[in-house]
């Protein structure tokens, strides 16, 4: 089995569904509501556990009732939350989901996310050392991510890293980095100076770059390639980034070479979208066989 440690967010989820969004001062009738568990971190973590990663997470959530849900939820989900600790100075993160014809706008709000310490990254160092993929988001205060990517880098773990929500960092950062796999709003923003093809030639089998329905992209140090996505008709696109990556990592680290690897991604991501909630479409690893787009080569177990 793959171990996988995501250092990152935990948070509860509150979605609106709606017919249109309203304009600044309006007020519209919503058609549901519903509070489901997020968090970029969280979200990766139950996605590669779902699909049979040995997962651990490291994060931080508040000492109110939703931290404890959200615990309890990872323990659910088959997640060692060995060290994920609670603090009393701030609630739980949360994020404020409006979905309209299936694409999602949200706001975030860290909260207990950004008490997480370097003391903690310390104390967690041997389970970063027995993992084969470390993945981190930007939900976590850039302090913690440089000290993840350097601890990896200096023991020589390989790491994921999903720049999103996009935030200013040191490009040195990048080259420390074994996967660096922006959308392409993300990816604009990191490198406002460089077109795609010219960023993907800059770090070859590094750089991957995931563009919806377009599928992904990557340059193999040779030429550009296209990685197509699944043709489905989405329900909910939460959370799909966040499958991707989780899955992305589980299949990496099973052996499959980096086509596969996305494909495998790029067929979970496709099937979490046809469901509503970032963890509540997550598919499991026999949901994924089951799917007629499943390759038989790829051989996770």
């Amino acid at each position: 089995m793959s171990k996988i440690t995501v250092v990152g967010s935990l948070s509860t989820d509150f979605v609106v569904n709606a017919n249109k969004r309203p304009d600044i001062g309006e007020t519209i009738i919503g058609e549901n509501f519903t509070t489901t568990f997020g968090g970029k971190g969280a979200n990766q973590a139950v996605a590669a556990a779902r699909l049979g990663g040995t997962v651990s997470m490291i994060g931080t959530v508040g000492s109110d009732l939703f931290g404890k849900e959200i615990v309890s939820n990872l323990e659910n989900n088959s997640i060692n939350t060995t060290f994920v600790e609670r603090v009393t100075q701030k609630p739980s993160g949360s994020a404020h989901i409006t979905v309209v014809d299936g694409d999602n706008s949200i706001i975030y709000i860290p909260g207990a996310n950004d008490e997480i310490t370097e003391e903690q990254i310390n104390l967690a160092q041997s389970r970063l050392e027995s993992s084969d993929v470390v993945i981190i988001q930007n939900e976590t205060p850039l302090n913690i991510i440089e000290q993840v990517i350097q601890t990896c880098y200096e023991k020589g773990i390989k790491t994921i890293y999903n720049p999103a929500p996009a935030k200013k960092i040191d490009r040195k950062l990048i080259e420390k980095v074994t996967y660096f796999t922006p959308n392409e709003s993300e990816f604009k923003l990191l490198f406002p100076e460089l077109s795609l093809s010219e960023g993907m030639a800059k770090y070859p089998n590094k750089l991957i770059v995931t563009m919806g329905s377009k599928g992904v992209y990557f340059n193999d140090g040779e030429k550009e390639v296209q990685v197509s996505s699944y043709k489905v008709k989405p329900l909910d696109t939460t959370g799909a980034g966040d499958t991707f990556n989780g899955a992305f990592g589980v299949a990496l680290t099973s052996g499959l070479d980096m086509v596969s690897s996305i494909r495998f991604g790029n067929l979970a991501a496709a099937l979490s979208i046809q469901k509503f909630g970032a963890q509540t479409g997550m598919p499991t690893l026999n949901e994924l066989k089951e799917s007629v787009y499943y390759e038989k080569e790829w051989d996770i177990k």
